[in-house]
């Protein structure tokens, strides 16, 4: 018996990555999920993966665009009903400051935090209306606290959902809906990749992080087990939970 066995889940970012791994880690655990995504080609891949596309339905669209999330939620009406959003689209462009424009720094910010508002917004309100215990996920990141160069756009749009949700979680929690985030370090995803190069294989990432156990476990994490967290704030297992920033980061940001 599955963790989310007969719910409906919307992922958005689903075509690769940590929303991918989590669309299939969902369906694995009986959901039906509503896949959401900027390129279909990536989306149909994620629902090839899960083995039951009978399942699965994509939404290729901009998680800005409220469109996009309009037809999200038809979809996971079709599918029987909305249990857990898991917003997890983000777009990174490091750019050192003052050099970073506006546009760059908007469009960063417009990804994680209108994308994570639009789609908490209109969740919230079909649970509410159908009285539906539900879930919200936010896929946040450590630079929503910590800091380093490059990254100050990222950083900023991470930490505004991290109070985002914990401000949800209040609104909320007299409806029956939990609100919480995860916040991961290192994760070897597409968007390690800076100008064809994946920084998690370079040189000063192993002496750094690897060698020197900046990370404990001397290691970058892998999507699934991202996607492991995400489960448990998206499945019972967490029911006394909410308005909290998990940290997945092999022991990150307990270091100096």
């Amino acid at each position: 018996m599955g963790r989310l066995d007969g719910e409906v889940a919307i992922v958005t970012g689903a075509g690769t990555g940590i929303g991918a791994a989590t669309a299939v880690r969902f369906v694995k655990e009986g959901a039906s999920v509503v896949l959401v995504g900027r390129r279909r080609e990536k989306l149909e891949d994620t629902a090839r993966a899960t083995g039951q596309p009978d399942r699965v339905a994509i939404v290729p669209g901009d998680v800005r665009d409220q469109k996009t999330v309009d037809a999200a939620i038809a979809a996971a009406m079709k599918l029987g009903g909305l249990h857990v959003v898991v917003s997890n689209a983000a777009v990174s462009h490091p750019v050192a400051f003052p050099g970073a424009d506006f546009e760059t720094w908007r469009d960063i910010f417009d990804i994680i935090v209108v994308g994570a508002f639009r789609f908490c917004r209109e969740a919230a309100k079909v649970m509410i209306a159908n009285k539906t215990a539900g879930r919200l996920v936010n896929v946040t990141s450590i630079h929503g606290t910590q800091a380093e160069p490059r990254a100050s756009a990222y950083g900023a749009a991470k930490a505004a959902v991290n109070q985002f949700s914990r401000a949800l979680s209040v609104e909320l929690a007299p409806h029956n809906i939990r609100v919480n985030a995860v916040a991961p370090g290192f994760v070897d995803t597409p968007m390690s990749v800076y100008n064809g190069e994946n920084e998690l294989e370079s040189d000063w990432f192993n002496r750094f992080y690897v060698e020197a156990r900046k990370i404990p476990m001397a290691r970058a994490g892998r999507p699934e087990e991202i996607a492991s967290a995400i489960l448990f704030l998206a499945s019972q297992e967490s029911s006394y939970m909410t308005g909290h920033v998990m940290i997945v980061d092999g022991g990150l940001t307990v270091t100096f």
